[in-house]
């Protein structure tokens, strides 16, 4: 998967997890939790919802790099890149 094929995909996921937000003014540098009303369950649900769709573990330790967007895509990148969208 690209770059922008993981963000599509992390978009898709944070819309059906926070329906009521509005992405299009998404800035990929700022935290989620800054720009979005998530609580730790629906960060949670991000996380479980990317190991169930790309069998990818991602160690509790590796949280903080799934802040951002911009952090979320580069850490998944080496992770995905044999993955399809």
């Amino acid at each position: 998967m690209s770059a922008d094929q993981i963000r599509q995909v992390i978009l898709n996921i944070l819309i059906r997890i926070a329906p009521d937000n509005d992405l299009s003014n998404l800035n990929d540098d700022v935290p989620f939790r800054e720009q979005m009303e998530l609580d730790s369950m629906d960060f949670l649900d991000i996380v479980m919802e990317i190991r169930k769709r790309y069998r990818v573990q991602i160690p509790e330790e590796d949280y903080t790099f799934l802040n951002t967007m911009a952090s979320t895509v580069s850490y998944l990148l080496p992770r995905l890149q044999t993955a399809t969208a």
